[in-house]
């Protein structure tokens, strides 16, 4: 289950991870008695991404443009989500922006810490920047020190964050999460830290064990997102009125991808997250498996022209990726309609895109070019 980001830094204040003052808005009342003092950025609170794209983030300075201001972003749906809270917070203007996560590494059971110098809306774009250490023991300090210095930070900032990253594992563990994810990490002109974005997913099946998470006020994702009851744990399917569908290992990057086919002139017909390499859940257990059975989905929907699919792997080389794409297409050569377009990275790439080379599948690094070959090939099809 998925956390709104204003109830993800409930959970950080209880372990000490630095957040700024906010307050939660429920009507347009709340803002005419907003306690931060201002400015402050108000924030559409749902589970899609891209919401600064969208209108979903604004700056204001008074209250008269605080009202007008939420006014328009509670009527204004984000990927189809119109947002019943915002989140009113202090304006902050860090000097550089990091990223960190924890995952688990569902191949070995183990968390894996992640972090990058290249945080906020730059992740995306610098996924090969992304540095990471599996927790293959109990947890010490050692553990977040190591990725701190693998990120390359250096000086006082390494304590800063080596000192996040602790207590973002003692969240981990004592909740039962399956991701926690703080995007950005700020860094202040003088080095202090604060998280100014966070991710939280929580384990289904760890819920009765957790009454303060449901404390929080969570709210299942919106009933128009139709996510099919059949999918298997771990993935999500968004349906929309395009003809792409889109294939992918994280709900963040999903959104992200969407967004870029949005902006190349393509319509997606759907976006499937088939969960990352950490995911909890019933079989498949494995991101092959589940990138297999993501393909077995996306079959069933007619409307489909082209369906491109975008894995980033960490643990997972893309040769092991790459199979599972042949051995999908094999499985479907008697019924499918679509063309495929792969884009992969992480290790092995050179052997995967030989290897789905021969099956006459295009393979990219690079998503805009991906994207471009997959808007053209819907192009060619609809004429």
């Amino acid at each position: 289950m998925d956390l709104l980001e204003y109830q993800a830094k409930e959970l950080f204040k209880h372990v000490g991870i630095p957040v700024l003052p906010s307050q939660r808005i429920d009507s347009l009342q709340d803002i005419k008695g907003l306690k931060i003092p201002y400015p402050v950025v108000l924030k559409s609170q749902v589970y899609a991404g891209g919401r600064a794209k969208a209108g979903g983030i604004r700056f204001v300075e008074n209250t008269i443009d605080a009202v007008a201001a939420a006014q328009a972003m509670f009527h204004l749906p984000i990927l189809g989500q119109p947002p019943n809270v915002l989140l009113a917070e202090a304006r902050y203007k860090p000097r550089q922006e990091l990223y960190l996560a924890i995952a688990l590494d569902r191949s070995v059971g183990r968390p894996v810490l992640l972090g990058s110098q290249a945080g906020g809306i730059e992740v995306e774009t610098a996924l090969n920047q992304v540095q990471q250490v599996l927790v293959d023991q109990d947890f010490s300090p050692f553990y977040a020190r190591r990725l701190a210095i693998l990120m390359g930070l250096e000086g006082r900032l390494i304590q800063s964050v080596s000192s996040v990253l602790e207590k973002m594992y003692a969240l981990f563990e004592q909740f039962d999460l399956d991701v926690l994810e703080i995007n950005p990490l700020a860094v202040s002109p003088d080095g202090e830290v604060m998280a100014l974005d966070g991710k939280v997913t929580v384990n289904d099946n760890a819920l009765d064990r957790h009454p303060e998470i449901l404390a929080l006020g969570t709210q299942p994702p919106p009933a128009h997102q139709r996510i099919r009851e059949e999918l298997p744990a771990g993935m999500s399917l968004v349906e929309l009125d395009g003809d792409i569908g889109i294939l992918c290992n994280g709900a963040g990057l999903a959104m992200a991808t969407m967004d870029l086919v949005l902006s190349a002139k393509g319509r997606a017909a759907n976006f499937l997250n088939v969960g990352g390499e950490g995911t909890h859940g019933a079989p498949p257990e494995t991101l092959a498996q589940r990138v297999q059975a993501g393909m077995e989905l996306m079959s069933r929907d007619r409307t489909i022209r082209a369906v491109l699919i975008n894995v980033l792997g960490s643990v997972t080389g893309c040769t092991v990726i790459a199979e599972a794409i042949a051995q999908g297409l094999q499985s479907l050569s008697s019924r499918q309609r679509s063309a495929y377009v792969v884009r992969l990275l992480g290790r092995q790439f050179d052997q995967a895109k030989a290897h789905l080379a021969e099956l006459n599948v295009p393979v990219y690094e690079d998503l805009d070019q991906a994207i471009a070959r997959v808007v053209a090939l819907t192009q060619q099809k609809a004429g």
